[in-house]
């Protein structure tokens, strides 16, 4: 015969159990002391990594980034999106990875302006660019150019500065924006040649050299990567470029000192991360980052883009940018620039 267990009695183990349940529930929390410490936050490997831009699809910076996250794939063993974050001259997107999870599964890649030049430029970027981000590695240099049209005299920098000083009227260069790069390194070469020259900023480079090669614009400054095409095919003639050595887009070209002249500014490329990342994380995208950059197929197509291939530490990268900032602030204050914020 099977046991029956009566009303009663079933009762009061229900009730029983009741209490067991309560008393566990109150009791779990209280042994908090005895756990190994809080839920560790998820790593950068627990989530793929976002690669972000602040500038649109398109362009070298665009086609560099998408190669870097190409073979971070491989490196790292995990999903690489590339995500582009347009606007205010590519403030919204620094500010977007500004804000990211500060987890190492968010990076910023960014040209110099917004870390070395828009500090000195704007009152208020909406970010600090050295205390709300950590380098991880420089990638690539990138050198500008100075540039005559197809129809000008002019066949050298000493052609130009003699051709500039024996009429002033002519003494005007175009940039394709009002305080870029390009801008300040046209007022470089101004100060160093004691000519007053008169800026014409233009909405990227397309009109810009339209205006050089017709004959409208005596001369441009743009990165030397987006003078070389015209320059090769005789649209355009490239007199000097800013690096410490020649650009290889532009190997027959003289840097400015070399012709004489004490100009020198390059632009690069690089990755930060958000600012409370942890060390280790930074260290480990450091070494996958840096190998990426050095494989041979990347490094061969960083040179057919006008790039000079580098990869270095985070805190080589921290003494460049900081370097650039001390670099180009007497230049931009001699510029009298102050955009619209």
């Amino acid at each position: 015969m099977h046991a029956t267990i009566r009303l009663p009695a079933l009762r009061l183990l229900t009730r029983r159990l009741l209490v067991l349940r309560l008393f566990a529930a109150a009791l779990l929390p209280a042994l908090g002391f005895l756990s190994l410490g809080p839920a560790a936050p998820a790593r950068a490997d627990d989530k793929p990594l976002r690669l972000v831009s602040a500038y649109a699809a398109g362009g070298v910076a665009d086609t560099l980034m998408r190669l870097l996250a190409e073979e971070l794939r491989t490196t790292l063993g995990r999903p690489v999106i590339v995500e582009n974050k347009p606007g205010a001259a590519g403030r919204v997107g620094t500010q977007y990875a500004k804000a990211a999870p500060a987890d190492g599964s968010v990076l910023l890649f960014t040209p110099i302006a917004p870390m070395s030049i828009f500090p000195l430029v704007y009152d208020r970027p909406g970010y600090d660019a050295v205390k709300d981000f950590l380098p991880i590695s420089q990638i690539a240099t990138f050198d500008f150019g100075v540039a005559v049209g197809p129809g000008s005299p002019v066949r050298s920098l000493r052609d130009l500065v003699a051709w500039l000083k024996a009429d002033p009227a002519r003494a005007s260069f175009g940039s394709p924006a009002a305080g870029s790069l390009p801008h300040f390194v046209g007022v470089q070469f101004g100060n160093a040649t004691s000519i007053e020259l008169r800026h014409v900023p233009y909405k990227g480079n397309p009109p810009g050299l339209a205006d050089l090669m017709g004959g409208h614009l005596p001369l441009f400054f743009t990165s030397s990567q987006d003078l070389a095409e015209g320059h090769k095919a005789g649209k355009l003639r490239v007199l000097a470029t800013s690096g410490t050595a020649r650009s290889p887009a532009l190997p027959d070209v003289p840097t400015f000192k070399e012709a004489g002249y004490p100009i020198e500014g390059e632009g690069w490329y690089g990755v930060y991360a958000p600012a409370g990342t942890p060390a280790d994380i930074v260290a480990k995208l450091n070494t996958a980052i840096v190998a990426a950059a050095h494989t041979p197929a990347i490094k061969a197509r960083m040179l057919a883009l006008g790039l000079h291939p580098t990869g270095t530490t985070p805190a080589e990268l921290g003494r460049i940018q900081r370097a650039d900032l001390e670099r180009w602030a007497p230049v931009i204050k001699a510029s009298g620039f102050r955009p619209e914020q």
